[in-house]
């Protein structure tokens, strides 16, 4: 299993769907940035704002990353992780 470590807090986490397919989003403001070790198969995807990562009991979350796509990108090719 190949690890990235990066500073990030809970933006959102999607805790399922209603039944009329509505996502259930539960908000987390003003959290502190962490340094987390991210197993880089958790990653679904990047924007310049949110990672997309699984989570337990399938659900996903989105969490705020404290640097810019562009240095994420870098930071993933220099560690050998293929980047197009």
């Amino acid at each position: 299993m190949k690890f990235i470590s990066l500073r990030v807090r809970n933006g959102l986490t999607i805790h399922g769907y209603t039944d009329d397919n509505i996502e259930i989003v539960e908000e987390h403001d003003d959290q502190e940035f962490v340094e987390k070790l991210i197993s880089l198969s958790r990653i679904q995807s990047a924007t310049e704002k949110y990672l997309l990562v699984t989570s337990s009991h399938d659900r996903v979350m989105y969490w705020e990353y404290d640097m810019t796509l562009s240095q994420l990108t870098d930071k993933l090719a220099r560690a050998g992780f293929v980047v197009a």
